[in-house]
């Protein structure tokens, strides 16, 4: 049985290319809401997790892979509410990153991976609705912020 919560957080991680052009997006298997849909990769918080950062790098962790190494802006981020097919709600801070090297991993969540490029987001399919304006969102934060981003390796 389905028990509705008052809410789940669930991070996302939206991964760019250190030159902005491009962002990863993973194909979801096997998901209620989005199954055979491109997303950010993210999940919910666990009990386990002591902190947000330690969240994230679990996340990361488990779908992309431990040895991929990220630069995650530290405190900001925009947040998107959702509500599922099953009626549970979710909220979902999305947390912009900095991709620095190896190989991606994708764990049994995905059926596959692509780099997409930021101008031909729009007509990119199948994906998550809300993934060009997010785009758009943390571009605009991070040249907002200008000097004063402080980012943490993960």
């Amino acid at each position: 049985m389905t028990q509705n919560l008052l809410f789940q957080y669930c991070q996302k991680i939206v991964v760019f290319r250190n030159d902005d052009t491009e962002v990863l997006l993973c194909k979801r298997k096997w998901e209620a809401d989005y199954d055979g849909v491109f997303s950010f990769i993210g999940g919910k918080m666990e009990v386990t997790d002591e902190n947000i950062l330690a969240w994230v790098q679990r996340e990361k962790n488990e779908e992309v892979g431990e040895d991929v190494k990220l630069s995650i802006l530290k405190e900001y981020h925009p947040v998107v509410f959702f509500r599922k097919k099953d009626g549970n709600s979710m909220i979902l801070p999305h947390y912009y990153a900095n991709y620095l090297w190896w190989e991606i991993l994708i764990n049994d969540e995905y059926s596959e991976y692509r780099w997409v490029r930021i101008e031909d987001l729009e007509g990119f399919e199948p994906k998550v609705e809300t993934v060009p304006d997010m785009v758009k969102k943390l571009l605009h934060l991070k040249k907002s912020l200008g000097e004063s981003i402080e980012y943490v390796q993960i």
